[in-house]
């Protein structure tokens, strides 16, 4: 079973002759390039489907390093190139092969050009910022992909609890193969690509040190970021707790979501929030083996916010949105006031949301809090995304939304 891919068409649409993804392992990006085919195909005629080579395999990856010329003659294009971060001498020669195709495209009619030429895909972005990004600068495209939507999962799956889909996370193969534990799945996932890929990429000694801190990240998703907190906890600097934490944002595994203030609200929270980009590794890494003690324990509310962020994070790359988003919250405890995400479109249009798991806990005279609405002025209403239920206007300023409509919200925007 395929499921199906929000970010496809921006993909099928780009013509540039390399298309590269990137994206964190499993989570589906071989697949998806496989499957989105037809970008290569002029009209009226046959679809060309992209030889697939993974430099998971070492003789591929041996041939490709150490004589790419040879690998490129013997495996000419379309290709769909795997894990290529293994593989920095492949680079220039691919460089070299479309620089080709540009010149001689000069005396072709436009029908006769090749489309798309090569396909990569990598998981591992810090090999990729030290080997690869320079060498194809202007000559590709770039697109980043992480787990399955909870949009791409109902559209498939239209039976899938949300409870379920927060623990699984959106890693595919859990959906598309039901003998898959979620629990020793995650747990492989964490030994392994974690384990092997970022930690040695990064040149981190203190491996077990460093697994530490990821738990106590994924412990403190949808929280406020403090280094010197984690530091105190794990024995680790606060610097570098810092320097890890942008490490695992590099490898797409956390967001970290900043705070929106302008030159008004002074008594705002200046610190970042953290959250995991799958709520089925923070899961894993908070220890749970079950969904349903998961869904009533103190933990959930943190969880389905995550969800809801990376809903929205993975529909602005999805859909190529050149959109930011934030966090609002004032400094104070008994009288802070706060805004999950506010997102700010390319026009400047601000839409806010609020993730609220409970939806017999939101009252009708739920708004926008009262700081927020003097300083800010906005224009449309507050959306309190709910774990489920109906699309409902609670007043002129604030709607209930179930997070199974938020892709569709978001696409109205």
């Amino acid at each position: 079973m395929y499921i199906k891919r929000d970010i496809t068409q921006q993909i099928l649409e780009s013509s540039v002759r390399i298309q590269i993804l990137l994206g964190p392992r499993q989570c589906g990006k071989s697949t998806l390039f496989a499957a989105a085919y037809e970008s290569v195909a002029g009209e009226g005629s046959l679809p060309r489907y992209f030889q697939e080579i993974t430099f998971d395999d070492l003789q591929m990856r041996q041939l490709a390093n150490q004589d790419p010329a040879l690998f490129l003659q013997q495996f000419g294009p379309p290709l769909l190139l795997d894990e290529v971060q293994y593989v920095p001498n492949l680079f220039p020669e691919l460089k070299k092969v479309v620089d080709q195709v540009k010149r001689t495209e000069v005396f072709q009619s436009s029908a006769a050009k090749p489309g798309v030429l090569f396909r990569l895909t990598g998981s591992n972005q810090i090999l990729m910022d030290k080997n690869i990004k320079e060498s194809l600068t202007g000559r590709a495209s770039y697109f980043y992909l992480n787990t399955l939507t909870v949009h791409e999962i109902l559209t498939a799956l239209p039976e899938t609890l949300i409870k379920d889909i927060i623990f699984k996370g959106g890693w595919p193969e859990l959906y598309t193969n039901d003998r898959l534990s979620p629990t020793t799945y995650l747990n492989d996932y964490i030994r392994t690509y974690v384990e092997k890929d970022i930690i040695m990429s990064a040149g981190i000694q203190k491996s077990s040190e460093f697994l530490t801190v990821l738990r106590l990240l994924g412990a403190r998703t949808a929280q406020v970021t403090r280094h010197e907190d984690i530091s105190k906890d794990s024995g680790v600097t606060a610097v570098t707790v810092k320097e890890w934490t942008s490490i695992l944002e590099r490898a797409d595994l956390i967001y970290l979501l900043k705070p929106y203030f302008n030159n008004l609200t002074t008594r705002l929270i200046k610190s970042p929030k953290i959250y995991f980009l799958d709520t089925g590794l923070a899961v894993r890494l908070q220890g749970w083996s079950d969904p349903n003690p998961l869904i009533n324990s103190p933990q959930n509310g943190a969880l389905f916010e995550t969800l809801v962020l990376a809903e929205i994070v993975k529909f602005i790359r999805n859909y190529g949105k050149d959109w930011e988003l934030f966090f609002w919250r004032t400094k104070g405890s008994s009288d802070a006031e706060e805004i999950d995400f506010i997102l700010k479109t390319e026009n400047g249009a601000m839409y806010a949301f609020d993730a609220k798991l409970a939806i017999q806990g939101i009252s009708k005279a739920e708004n926008y809090p009262p700081y927020y609405k003097n300083h800010i002025s906005p224009k449309t209403p507050l959306a309190l995304v709910t774990y489920g239920g109906s699309r409902l206007k609670l007043s002129v300023d604030c709607i209930v939304l179930p997070i199974a409509e938020l892709h569709d919200y978001l696409m109205a925007i």
